[in-house]
């Protein structure tokens, strides 16, 4: 009894911990911060991509890209260059609304905020829900007559905007509800006249015909409106002159929880992909914490938090970027001034592309392929498809699969339906662009792209172990495979 009650505790540490992951990580910035106070934490010493690398034997560094990519890695300290790579890589994007570069909306005497679509969201969910608003903003700083600028993260805790629906009394139409999402989609900030009331807004937030613009007014206050820009500067502690520019998306403000009568659930947004994305980033750094940890490790382990991949991920930050190859390029070179050891490093290493899986619909049970039906609390889901669609194949998902058996960890599989389309993840970008041998699993999940998505908390538990094991077991196991001679 006394060994299950340990297993419950640790179980319902791991839990709690993702909560506190997700309720600090609104957006792909602050999820990047949020990782970053964590590695730093427990001695992961940061590396700047624009400085040269001096890397040694048994310790830990990682390296962030735009703020919103996150690499981290623990070198062995039986490595020598030309040695494996284990990673996991995940993203830290959600599909989301961002406010558009000229955000200021006024009509029927609303103050409406301006948005576009990231991803591809359940829109619907978006509908009367708490919103408020999170992201970076670029702020100037003047000093002794120099003038700097600086990255700014910022998060406004109270629910500032909602997107109201339409009555049903207006709207009887045959076909439902569908959104439109230019004209339907945009968050209410605010009413014109409690804001003139209030002389929170300046006159040029209300729509006068032919009004113009107050010159001593903010240079963004055409764009935005002057009581967003007050909200920032408060939670920045700036003036609404010093906001140069800003990339910010609307945020629920209902916090992740866990629910269900067993309480055997947990309800959140950006499950897909922060669930992945902690798990990783968790079992590298229990991987690596103790003194001892990398006293027998050959190989590098290291965690990959890309973003954009909701959109394709073709950006500098993006796993369609160089980042992965630089990475591995610069850890190698940092050891030997032999390049081809590279190409010798990406063969002997593996990539999970871990990235959250379908579950098991009870009220849509057709759109699961028989054989293949995911289940919460079922343990990791491996992904295949033989179009490539995800980069899995018999090697890598026997890997695996060894290691959730020698561990008495469950895990399941997927492969959808010959009759609807397929998703795709990082992995067949990395496993083409790299040329790294490659499985793709994910924790399996409801309501994926919702503002408001569900998994289960034993499948957190699990997905955390099964990348521990693999971190930890992952050299000594490769070197048991034979397949190309």
């Amino acid at each position: 009894m006394a060994a299950t009650n340990e297993t419950k505790c640790k179980n319902n540490s791991v839990v709690t911990d993702f909560l506190q992951f997700l309720n600090a990580s609104p957006t792909a910035f602050h999820a990047v911060e949020e990782a970053k106070k964590r590695l730093i934490s427990v001695g992961y010493e940061q590396v700047s991509e624009r400085a040269d690398w001096k890397l040694e034997a048994g310790k830990k560094y990682f390296f962030t890209r735009n703020h919103s990519t996150i690499v981290a890695f623990a070198i062995g300290k039986k490595y020598v260059a030309g040695n494996g790579f284990h990673i996991v890589g995940a993203h830290t994007d959600s599909p989301c609304v961002k406010l558009k570069p000229v955000s200021k909306v006024t009509k029927g005497g609303y103050l409406e905020v301006g948005v576009q679509t990231y991803g591809g969201g359940l829109w619907h969910t978006w509908f009367d829900r708490d919103l408020t608003i999170a992201g970076r903003v670029i702020v100037k700083k003047e000093k002794s007559g120099s003038v700097s600028y600086i990255h700014r993260l910022v998060r406004v805790e109270d629910p500032i905007m909602r997107i109201p629906t339409l009555a049903i009394h207006l709207d009887r139409g045959t076909d439902g509800f569908k959104v439109n999402t230019q004209s339907h989609l945009l968050p209410v900030l605010a009413t014109s006249i409690k804001g003139e009331l209030n002389k929170a807004v300046t006159k040029n937030d209300a729509q006068n015909d032919g009004e113009k613009t107050d010159p001593k007014s903010s240079p963004n206050s055409s764009k935005h409106h002057t009581l967003l820009l007050q909200l920032l500067a408060d939670q920045l502690n700036c003036e609404p002159d010093d906001i140069c520019d800003f990339e910010l998306q609307a945020c629920d403000t209902q916090p992740s929880l866990v629910g269900g009568a067993q309480k055997e659930f947990i309800f959140s947004g950006r499950l897909d992909n922060l669930c992945m994305s902690f798990c990783s980033l968790k079992a590298l750094i229990d991987s690596t914490s103790s003194e001892t940890s990398l006293e027998n490790e050959p190989g590098v382990r290291m965690v990959a938090l890309f973003d954009h991949e909701e959109v394709g991920s073709n950006s500098a930050q993006g796993a369609g970027s160089p980042a992965m190859l630089n990475a591995l390029s610069r850890i190698t070179n940092s050891f030997s001034s032999d390049s081809s050891l590279v190409e010798k490093a990406i063969q002997r290493s593996f990539l999970v592309s871990a990235d959250m899986a379908h579950a098991l619909h009870p009220n849509y049970m057709d759109k699961h392929e028989e054989n293949h039906q995911p289940k919460l609390h079922g343990g990791l889901v491996i992904k295949n498809n033989a179009n490539q669609r995800y980069a899995t194949n018999a090697v890598t998902s026997f890997i695996f699969r060894e290691l959730a058996v020698n561990h008495n960890l469950p895990v399941q599989d997927f492969v959808v339906r010959n009759d609807m389309g397929c998703g795709s993840t990082i992995g067949p970008i990395l496993a083409s662009g790299v040329g790294i041998r490659t499985v793709d699993v994910g924790a399996p999940q409801l309501s994926m792209h919702s503002i408001r998505e569900m998994c289960a908390t034993d499948d957190v538990n699990h997905s955390y172990e099964h990348f521990k094991a693999y971190y930890e077991e992952f050299s000594s196991l490769d070197e048991k495979l034979t397949v190309d001679m």
